[in-house]
């Protein structure tokens, strides 16, 4: 039997508010998720800290410059864990890039209307509501 973790990717994702109270979203362009929307970020390469992750995959994904805060939550999707940072936006202009094939600022009633649709990555919305992380707006 494996010893646990041996076989987890270790994994950040950026949890954004613009000043309207808007969440940032970005709709996957490769699997898993390929074509559903959900929070930016990915893995946390080989000596990288989780705050240089979140840095880099924020730039990559949306065009925007972060600075992360504090872990809002950790959830596990297998073999992934994945760590939700709360992230400040300093400069940029949101992009799609990388591994995102749209990003967008996401009001409460436009997630609703994602996750209704069956348009968000599987338990998100879920996850955002325990953690107290959805839209204002």
């Amino acid at each position: 039997m494996e010893a646990p973790g041996e076989t987890t990717i270790r994994c950040v994702g950026g949890i954004v508010f613009d000043d309207h109270g808007r969440l940032l979203l970005i709709r996957r362009r490769n699997d898993p998720g390929s074509g559903l929307w959900s929070l930016p970020g990915g893995r946390v390469e080989p000596g990288e800290s989780d705050e240089t992750a979140v840095i880099r995959e924020l730039r990559e994904e949306t065009g925007l410059d972060v600075i992360p805060g504090t872990v809002i939550g950790t959830v596990t999707r297998e073999p992934y864990e994945i760590h939700d940072y709360a992230c400040a936006v300093t400069g940029g202009i949101l992009t799609a890039g990388d591994d995102a094939s749209e990003a967008r600022w996401s009001d409460a009633a436009d997630l609703s209307a994602l996750e209704a649709g069956g348009e968000l990555v599987d338990l998100l919305y879920v996850t955002l509501r325990e953690w107290g992380a959805l839209p204002k707006a």
